[in-house]
């Protein structure tokens, strides 16, 4: 029981660990007029690089243990042990995936300040 439980939360802090490069990531938008394209893309890739500082994966992880204990504990309360797991496996994703969803937004905010400082109008 205890398995079933732990390996969605792997996988999501598996995810979550990944940079904010992966599919869903589209990127800030920035008004191209009278940028240079390529000393942008330079731009943009040293503040995504300095943005994955941001500890997305450890967020999700807390925000999992957080979801588990809460999810648990009322899970216990409004039934038994196995109501208790069940609600604790349940709290611990949604738990998990606003944590990460947290972290990926405090990095694309990051990305936009960085490039913003760097003289670009951001419209993201």
């Amino acid at each position: 029981m205890l398995k079933r439980m732990l390996l969605p939360v792997l996988a999501l802090g598996l995810v979550a660990c990944q940079s904010g490069r992966g599919p869903l990531y589209s990127g800030p938008i920035i008004d191209p007029q009278g940028v240079d394209m390529g000393r942008y893309q330079a731009d943009l890739t040293e503040c995504e690089a300095i943005a994955d500082q941001v500890p997305v994966g450890e967020r999700a992880v807390a925000g999992a243990a957080v979801g588990a204990a809460v999810g648990g504990v009322v899970g216990g309360i409004m039934g038994n042990r196995r109501t208790a797991v069940r609600s604790a496996g349940v709290g611990a994703v949604g738990g998990g995936v606003q944590g990460a969803a947290s972290g990926m937004r405090e990095r694309d905010q990051v990305v936009h300040n960085c490039l913003r400082g760097r003289g670009y109008r951001v419209l993201n």
